[in-house]
């Protein structure tokens, strides 16, 4: 394997982590905004409050994202699968 094979595969593991990862944290960010938001206009300062929100609205992603992203890195294993059969 040369230079060029491994960087495509480096890059094609990147996307796969992105595609796996993006939409389960921009789940977590929106919730922990929209706590935070809620925070400074009720001026309640509970650290602790953002945990919860944030857990859960993270485990009804990834319930509804689980078969994407499954999908996505059974993909993956197979691109890797198919180029160790190739020789490279």
């Amino acid at each position: 394997m040369n230079a060029p094979e491994i960087l495509d595969v480096a890059r094609d593991a990147l996307w796969t982590i992105l595609k796996v990862g993006g939409p389960l944290m921009v789940v977590t960010l929106v919730v922990g905004v929209a706590v935070s938001l809620i925070q400074a206009l009720t001026q309640i300062q509970e650290t602790t409050l953002v945990f919860v929100p944030k857990i859960l609205a993270l485990f009804v992603a990834m319930l509804i994202a689980l078969p994407f992203m499954g999908d996505a890195m059974a993909a993956h294993m197979a691109r890797i699968a198919g180029r160790i059969v190739a020789g490279g």
